[in-house]
């Protein structure tokens, strides 16, 4: 049997191949836009998907592959599928106040980290 790591790495490398597939695709069929509607578009997919498996995994007992399918595929298509599940286990669990609150910090921190990032490199690399 494969180990879950391995499960892991290979539904990363098959996952982040179909997201930049997928980006190319809805580029060619919209065109460039300043709105960034391919990675809107992998964010939406990706986060049905996981719904999808949540609930097929769980009704026909393939929980086993959720590293592969979760972790890895749906991981390395986009991250914010497991994001948004969590936010839906929250909601599901009655956590409303949690739930907004792991959307928010989740949105806004990770969007501070980023551009905490981008004044560490330009002040390192500048």
């Amino acid at each position: 049997m494969m180990s879950s790591v391995s499960m892991v790495a290979i539904g990363g490398a098959v996952g982040a191949v179909c997201r930049y597939l997928t980006g190319l695709g809805v580029i060619r069929l919209f065109g460039h836009h300043d709105f960034p509607v391919a990675v809107i578009t992998v964010n939406v997919i990706g986060s049905f998907l996981m719904g999808m498996f949540v609930v097929a995994a769980a009704m026909r007992g393939l929980t086993h592959l959720s590293p592969l399918v979760m972790t890895g595929l749906l991981g390395g298509f986009t991250t914010f599928s497991a994001f948004s599940l969590e936010t839906a286990n929250l909601i599901e669990r009655g956590a409303f106040g949690q739930a907004a609150l792991y959307v928010v910090l989740s949105v806004g921190l990770s969007v501070g980290g980023l551009f905490l990032g981008l004044m560490a490199a330009r002040g390192v690399f500048a």
